[in-house]
């Protein structure tokens, strides 16, 4: 009972924060993405190429959260975005609550859109609502197919789905037909993106899909 009691009190304060969050992207007209996968999925690698494709069109900003390192938060930053890391020193996830810090020194005034890299986990962040305006689930090949029936929250949870390294495709026995059914089968209005992070493939129409919501966001 007392481990149910805390879990409730933790979710709660964090959707009190979200629903803070939330406003001030509205407020700010700013498209804010919540990018979740497991460890090693190639997030970093796609939002290094989607930066690279829409730099120029929309004004991006980028929150960076990771256990202790500040890595991916230096790759990011030399494509010419303004990035601010979070270290959450161990947690499995980003809550609100550190998210709604990083607004004093993220100018969400010129920013079109935010995007949110999680710490690389598909079970806690899947929980804890940041305030964003869609979740974005990445996979790769290389982890099997077996993902979406293992983890189903996060693929629910999801407005689209991220198959990426799908270059690596003929070297695995991954099945793009079974990746597609199950993930149908847990949330039949998620978009799927077949993508390469190394090659640049599918990048464009998954850039064209993020266009269309900074649209709809601001109008």
């Amino acid at each position: 009972m007392v481990q149910v009691r805390m879990e409730s009190n933790i979710l709660g304060a964090n959707e009190l924060m979200a629903r803070k969050n939330r406003n001030i992207f509205s407020r700010e007209g700013v498209l804010a993405v919540n990018l979740m996968s497991s460890p090693g999925s190639g997030k970093t690698t796609i939002l290094e190429k989607t930066i690279e494709s829409l730099n120029g069109k929309i004004k991006i900003g980028v929150i960076e959260g990771d256990l202790y390192t500040d890595q991916d938060a230096k790759r990011i930053e030399q494509k010419g975005v303004h990035v601010i890391q979070i270290n959450t020193e161990g947690t499995c996830h980003l809550d609100a609550g550190m998210v709604g810090k990083t607004f004093e020194q993220i100018p969400l005034n010129e920013l079109d859109i935010v995007f949110i890299e999680n710490v690389g986990n598909l079970v806690c962040p899947a929980e804890f609502d940041l305030g964003e305006d869609l979740k974005v689930v990445v996979i790769s090949t290389a982890e099997g197919n077996d993902k979406p029936l293992k983890y189903p929250l996060i693929f629910r949870e999801a407005k689209a789905v991220l198959v990426n390294k799908i270059d690596l495709l003929p070297y695995t026995d991954f099945s793009l037909e079974k990746i597609k059914e199950d993930i149908a089968g847990i949330n039949p209005s998620a978009e799927i993106f077949l993508v390469s992070g190394r090659t640049g493939q599918g990048i464009n129409e998954w850039n064209q899909w993020l266009l269309e919501e900074v649209k709809n966001k601001k109008s």
